[in-house]
């Protein structure tokens, strides 16, 4: 593979730097409200949007994808920052990189793919409302004119793409607000109402706090959740621009990128963080598919904190705002909605349930919640096994057929009358599958009742591993040409 395909870098040049232009602009309000929320300065923020950005778009596992500092990750910071000061969130921001370098190295973020799509469409839809109800404290309080703004921003991203595509839809309507405000003198709230944004390059800090097992103890809980929530948010988001761009990222690669990025930015002075759906959704729909575009973003955002941050400081809040709602209408999944009558009531359960966790508790609980409910669904669905019974002669048959694991266990042994069934009781697996080791101590239950009866039982069509982890029924199993070939998950 090329380094030009691999890295993305020139496909669309333009395209690229005016997303990430936009990206960059629409990054600054986020990384400093994320920064206040942990308790943090607003250049901490800003110095995270500027550090995981850069290094996510250099090595990360999907081009274009935007990353920086986020409320899923500053919530988390919120309590340890209280607590134990800044200096030993460096810290955690260190052990949460390495712990995602380690899950990248052992290429655990496949296990993405174990999120079902209905919680996908929850976390999706969930995502969408925060992000619109996070921008109302933005406009709270404000006159008309600035809920005019907001609305003419929308209404310029929505027309401008029917006249030209010359420049993304977003940067045009951030400029004709920002040059609307400023020629009228309209009194309206501005990103220098915010926070002073004005800064230096960030710079090397070895963080204060001792390294020692006390510190490693108070930060070892605070950066495991930190890590599986970045992760979480991150591989969320890369499946969701892997739909929408019909390309597939590495989530290794992307779980990498975001261990390295948080590292360096533990080490560099600024708070943990991870992939952004909403400033990835303006990239992406602003024309942003390369990795050209989330450097910009990067590189740019730095660029305003220290040389222009007096020009940006006038762009109006409301235009930022605007820009937001129409990210939050494009990355609510209208489609799902469709999907109401003809979706399985489980399945409709696990997104409500998802979208509601999402909004009012945490990202990584919902998805997790998600997960969680979705297996149990699962299970309770297939927690049945199927028998038939037939006389071959003075033998009793019974075919099973099904799975046969935690689930199915007490549904198995009901299949079985051994008190009443002739001497001679054949049980054929040969269209069931023993799943787990509750399959395999189920089957020497009922084998040992059986014995216990003084009847005769046949046990046939099992797997050799099976055969082998069976204790009390292994002598009673025929060996067959057709056996099945598969593995028992087991617990050591």
């Amino acid at each position: 593979m090329s380094l030009q395909k691999r890295y993305n870098f020139t496909t669309n040049p333009k395209n690229d730097i005016l997303s990430g232009t936009v990206v960059a602009v629409a990054l600054i309000p986020e990384a400093i409200a994320f920064a206040l929320i942990a308790g943090l300065s607003p250049q901490i923020g800003l110095y995270t949007a500027f550090i995981l950005g850069l290094i996510t778009a250099l090595i990360g596992g999907k081009p274009g994808m935007i990353s920086g500092a986020t409320g899923a990750v500053a919530v988390v910071l919120v309590d340890l920052v209280l607590k134990h000061g800044v200096e030993y969130m460096f810290w955690a921001a260190v052990l949460a990189g390495i712990i995602q370098i380690l899950i990248g190295l052992f290429r655990l973020g496949k296990f993405i793919r174990l999120v079902p799509q209905p919680a996908i469409y929850g976390f999706v839809n969930g995502l969408a409302i925060v992000i619109a109800t996070s921008q109302i404290p933005l406009i709270k309080d404000s006159n008309l004119m600035t809920i005019f703004l907001v609305l003419l921003t929308m209404a310029i991203i929505y027309i401008l793409p029917r006249f030209t595509k010359a420049i993304p839809a977003s940067l045009g309507a951030l400029i004709a607000i920002t040059a609307l405000v400023l020629t009228f003198n309209i009194d309206t709230k501005q990103i220098k109402d915010l926070a002073d944004i004005s800064g230096s390059f960030p710079t090397f800090h070895l963080p204060a706090a001792p390294l020692n097992f006390e510190t490693l103890k108070i930060i070892l809980p605070y950066s495991i959740i930190i890590a599986l929530v970045g992760l979480i948010e991150s591989l969320l988001t890369l499946s969701v621009l892997d739909e929408m761009s019909g390309e597939r990222g590495s989530g290794n690669q992307e779980c990498i990128a975001q261990g390295v990025g948080n590292m360096t930015c533990g080490l560099f002075g600024a708070m943990p963080g991870c992939a952004m759906i909403g400033q990835s959704m303006i990239n992406f729909t602003s024309g942003g598919k390369g990795r050209l575009s989330a450097l910009t973003a990067a590189i740019l955002l730095i660029l305003f904190v220290v040389v222009l941050s007096k020009y940006i400081a006038l762009i109006p809040l409301a235009a930022l705002v605007g820009i937001m709602f129409v990210v939050a209408i494009a990355t609510f999944s209208w489609s799902s909605l469709g999907h109401f009558k003809r979706m399985p009531k489980e399945d409709l359960f696990v997104m409500i349930a998802v979208t509601i966790i999402t909004i009012f508790a945490d990202l990584a609980i919902a998805v997790i919640a998600g997960v969680i409910i979705s297996a149990l669904v699962f299970a309770w669905k297939h927690a049945k096994i199927y028998a038939r019974t037939h006389m071959e002669g003075e033998r009793k048959i019974y075919e099973l057929e099904g799975p046969l694991f935690f689930g199915s266990v007490h549904s198995f042994l009901e299949k079985f009358d051994p008190k009443n069934d002739p001497f001679e009781v054949v049980i054929d697996f040969k269209n069931a599958r023993v799943l787990d080791q509750s399959g395999v101590e189920a089957i020497d239950k009922i084998t040992k009742k059986y014995k216990e009866a003084g009847k005769s039982i046949v046990l046939r069509h099992l797997s050799n591993e099976c055969k082998e982890l069976l204790t009390e029924a292994g002598p009673y199993c025929t060996w067959e040409e057709d056996d099945p070939n598969y593995r028992v998950a087991i617990d050591y």
